[in-house]
């Protein structure tokens, strides 16, 4: 029998109670070596039937409301959304941190409003004698790569990378050496997966998102990089990158990474075809690039073009509450759960419908309305568990992890007392799964914990089930990973209850396709949440366990993010 919660299908009689909890917390021990068994076990429980699907209902509505306007960084739906989420902290008695002194962590950003060309031409060549065009917005978009008002590319040869990867690890070098100043890389937006023992096989590292990409043209000195857009390399069709790369877009002002005059995408049919003109197949150039042997091609053809780009300062804030811990010896440590209150705001146009508001009502009002249920449900308890707990609701997930990597990088708490991240990105609106889909299922002691939690709600953990797309790097658990931070953060399960087999999967595939990073993602009050309370009761489950453990979470010994842990602790003490 599968339970629709923690609350229910529970033994009644007091020794089968006690029996299931010494067991439970038993199990819960082996996982995080050392949580305090039955008390830490019993609290959870007792907390987690708090979480209901009306408060979730009732913040989703909210923040999703056209009100808001889509919740853009540095708007007044921004600031809107701020407001609320301070108010709701302090309503419950959560207190701001004290090295802040306040509920809001602001961050500077720069605004760019890219205008590029509306068309790419090139020449005749050797293997062509007419010359080719592609249309913006239909075959590529194109941003500036730095913030400068006029951006010009003049004759900048388009050299093909491969992966455009360096990875000393792997033996593996896209460039060799060869000097790619003022080009232009033509790279694929994924890593190699052919071989099981490199790159992790199929499962996607770092090397092959998107901004890595951009950052390794960069460092070559390049005039800017294109990448090939594919859906199944990107995890998304290229309508996504329709919304999400035009208009206004953000970073940090002082951020460390080279720039370069412009960063594009091009979808891959249209790549086929400029490939093509300059007499190169592109299936067989993607074959070549393989192979730790491949070479950068010069494609033969070069890009003239031009951007001009308004450059505005903006501000937005991460909002932060905590709830102190009950232990004086590890009140210092933390337990942080965390969603991002951000979206995409304003389209520049209507669409049919009269819209141009990008509610991101899963995309995050979802997890934001989660984050408040768990610390509802949390302060209402009267309950403090032994470590201290950070509420998170981060700004400018949409623009690159903003957020959560100033967080990261200017810590209001030191990152080496910081035990756990559970991240919240979308909820499941399809009801109540039998699977528990984990991102980066592998990579820290934080699994055991999932797992002790799931076999409680009658569940089955199941690793990430689309590795190739990089979910992990792709959210703000990243941003604390890369400092060292253990995380948590889970998709929707596939196996709905009372459904056919794969019809959980088809209609996740669906709503990506039409609604992910759309004006369509708008609140339904016909939801199935109840799926949601199992996911986000397990989430508060494992970070209420975490928080009590007598040890701080760990990466699994040889973890690419191990090394930033021992350091991160290091100096903090």
């Amino acid at each position: 029998m599968i339970h629709s919660g923690l609350s229910q299908k529970r033994p009644s009689h007091p020794l089968a109670v006690a029996i299931l909890l010494i067991w439970l917390a038993y199990s819960a021990n082996q996982a995080t070596a050392q949580v305090n068994p039955p008390e830490a076990w019993s609290q959870a429980v007792s907390i987690a039937d708090k979480i209901t699907e009306n408060s979730l209902h009732g913040h989703i509505q909210f923040l999703a409301d056209d009100l808001l306007e889509g919740r853009g960084p540095g708007s007044k739906g921004d600031a809107i959304a701020q407001l609320y989420l301070e108010t709701q902290f302090r309503s419950m008695g959560l207190l701001p941190l004290d090295s802040l002194k306040s509920y809001r962590q602001k961050f500077p950003m720069l605004g760019l409003s890219s205008n590029s060309s509306k068309t790419w031409k090139f020449g005749p060549t050797k293997n062509s004698k007419t010359e080719i065009e592609f249309r913006t917005f239909n075959d590529f978009i194109a941003v500036a790569g730095k913030p400068a008002s006029n951006i010009n590319v003049k004759d900048a040869e388009i050299v093909f990378v491969g992966y455009g990867i360096e990875a000393p690890e792997f033996q593996w070098n896209d460039f060799k050496g060869k000097d790619l100043k003022g080009k232009i890389l033509l790279m694929m937006n994924n890593d190699p997966e052919s071989d099981p023992n490199l790159f992790a096989g199929s499962r996607r590292l770092y090397y092959g998102r998107w901004d890595y990409k951009y950052e390794s043209a960069s460092r070559q000195g390049a005039a800017g990089a294109i990448l090939i857009h594919t859906t199944p390399s990107a995890g998304y069709p290229f309508t996504v990158i329709q919304t999400s790369w035009t208009g206004e877009r953000f970073e940090l002002p002082d951020s460390k990474a080279p720039g370069m005059e412009i960063k594009a995408w091009m979808t891959e049919e249209a790549t086929a075809k400029l490939v093509s003109h300059a007499g190169f197949d592109l299936n067989d150039l993607r074959s070549k690039a393989e192979s730790r042997d491949f070479q950068p091609v010069p494609l033969g053809v070069s890009l003239n073009t031009s951007l001009n780009c308004e450059v505005r300062k903006k501000e937005t804030a991460n909002v932060l509450a905590v709830l102190p811990g009950s232990d004086p010896k590890i009140a210092d440590e933390y337990v942080l759960f965390m969603a991002h209150h951000d979206h995409i705001g304003l389209a520049a146009d209507r669409d049919q419908r009269g819209d141009n508001i990008y509610n991101g009502a899963i995309d995050n009002a979802s997890g934001t309305a989660a984050l408040l249920a768990i610390a509802t449900a949390i302060k209402e308890s009267g309950i403090r568990p032994k470590r201290s707990l950070v509420f998170a609701a981060v700004g400018g997930e949409e623009q690159g992890l903003l957020g959560s990597k100033y967080f990261a990088e200017r810590p209001p708490i030191p990152n080496g007392k910081q035990s756990a991240v559970v991240n919240i990105d979308g909820i499941n609106f399809l009801g109540k799964t039998k699977d528990v889909n984990v991102i980066g299922a592998g990579k820290s002691s934080l699994d055991r914990l999932v797992e002790s939690v799931a076999r409680y709600q009658d569940r089955v953990v199941v690793p990430d089930r689309e590795p190739s797309k990089g979910y992990y790097y792709r959210s703000d658990q990243f941003s604390l990973a890369k400092v060292g931070v253990p995380g948590v953060y889970l998709h929707a399960g596939h196996v709905v209850q009372g459904k056919p087999e794969g019809w959980g999967k088809e209609q996740l595939d669906a709503w990506t396709e039409k609604h992910y990073h759309q004006r369509s993602d708008e609140y339904d009050p016909n939801w199935d949440l109840s799926g949601a309370i199992l996911d986000i009761q397990l989430l508060f489950h494992v970070g209420w366990l975490a928080a009590n453990a007598e040890a701080m979470q760990s990466w699994t010994p040889g973890d690419e993010f191990e090394a930033a842990r021992l350091e991160a602790i290091r100096l903090a003490r």
